[in-house]
């Protein structure tokens, strides 16, 4: 089974690895973890992400199906993401918005848009049961 010093692997399309860097390290604040010619290595909020370079990526991305993100445990973390990415003027597809108010399932989520059209999503769940 995984344990939590194990981490998640995700690949994705970068149209150039530049723009990658920009956006991944720079604005979100990862840390670069290795670079090649064709790849970047990125420590993305404690799991890998690999933006291989490509001419396969979505320039006109929608919502569903793909995206990926975190989904953090506490407010303040959420909080301090969105108020990053204002800083930082990073691209937003989705503006923070509250969901499922009065429910179980209630939570604040926002996407943003890298370079290459890959989608991020991230989450706070007022019940942390949630998360799953």
């Amino acid at each position: 089974m995984r344990e939590p010093r194990d981490a998640f692997h995700l690949a994705i399309p970068a149209r150039d690895l530049d723009e990658a860097y920009d956006f991944y390290v720079k604005g979100l604040g990862c840390k670069l973890a290795r670079r090649y010619d064709d790849r970047i290595t990125l420590d993305f909020f404690g799991d890998q992400v690999v933006c291989h370079l490509s001419e396969n990526y979505d320039p006109n991305p929608s919502m569903y199906p793909r995206h990926f993100g975190v989904t953090f445990r506490e407010a303040d973390d959420w909080r301090r993401l969105v108020a990053l990415a204002r800083t930082r003027e990073l691209e937003f597809f989705v503006e923070p918005f509250h969901r499922f108010e009065g429910k179980v399932e209630e939570h604040e989520s926002f996407m943003l848009k890298d370079p290459s059209g890959n989608l991020l999503e991230f989450k706070y769940y007022a019940d942390p049961r949630m998360m799953y």
